[in-house]
């Protein structure tokens, strides 16, 4: 059923003490009523007030692990100032960053881009977040205002979808969309194929990508991006979650990709 008409609306009821045949009415109305997450603006609802993050992964031996707060004043300069912007973000994207030295400011997903430039970034993250990308026009003229400075930006799943619209690009409902910890990748720049965590039900059309922002990522189930890079500026998404844990931990070279990004844009 669900190859051929796709993914399918459902409901689930606990608690009730209905007679069987009323909750069953009960369930099918709900799941005919739901009309689906097409232009549904969710990033917004779940977003939540802005904060900084010093925590990072967790270990065998330590638990969690905290930056450093007393620093010397060549290790500050040596930090990543990242401003990451939470669509629903999840703490293991914080907890990479700052393990790889970047100091972090989360913003609230409507966070204008003149509030963003005032707190100088070296870099942007674009995080994760449910629903449709397309109603989140704040976030996309944000992001487009970006652009004009150059910043290295990163999107993850939502964020690579949002940085994929500013550029011009198409987002498309799935009729089956991506999820679970075992769907194959292959990078198209280096022949690699990664195994990654999914959870997606959008994807940004293929042949609506205009001439400076090119696929680097295909699934191998179904064909669809996975991943996209500018050309003309430092800027890249990924669909996947490389940040998944537990899970496939292939993809976390796009972690060291950004602060490349970030490095090379401050040493110019």
């Amino acid at each position: 059923i669900l190859r051929a008409k796709g993914s399918l609306s459902g409901c689930i009821i606990a608690g009730s003490r209905e007679t069987e045949t009323a909750i069953e009415i009960r369930a099918l109305k709900e799941a005919k009523g739901f009309e689906g997450l097409k232009g549904l603006d969710l990033a917004k609802v779940v977003s939540r007030p802005a904060r900084n993050w010093k925590q990072s992964r967790w270990s065998l031996s330590h638990g969690y692990a905290e930056q450093t707060e007393i620093e010397t004043e060549t290790e500050s300069k040596t930090k990543s100032k990242v401003v990451a912007f939470d669509f629903g973000i999840k703490n293991n994207i914080l907890r990479l960053m700052a393990e790889k030295r970047c100091d972090l400011m989360i913003v609230p997903a409507q966070t204008t881009a003149e509030e963003v430039l005032k707190l100088r970034p070296d870099g942007i993250f674009l995080s994760n977040g449910p629903g449709d990308p397309e109603p989140c026009g704040y976030a996309i003229n944000a992001i487009q205002r970006f652009f004009h400075f150059e910043i290295p930006i990163f999107g993850i799943c939502l964020g690579h979808q949002l940085l994929s619209l500013a550029s011009g690009a198409k987002s498309i409902k799935m009729d089956h969309g991506h999820h679970g910890a075992n769907h194959p990748v292959i990078d198209l720049e280096t022949g690699a194929v990664v195994i990654t965590s999914q959870n997606h039900g959008f994807a940004i059309e293929e042949s609506s990508l205009p001439s400076n922002l090119k696929c680097t990522h295909k699934s191998l189930f179904d064909g669809t991006v996975q991943g996209v890079r500018r050309l003309d500026l430092p800027v890249f998404g990924f669909q996947g979650h490389p940040e998944a844990s537990p899970g496939p931990q292939d993809c976390e070279y796009l972690f060291d990709r950004f602060i490349d990004l970030i490095n090379k844009k401050r040493d110019a």
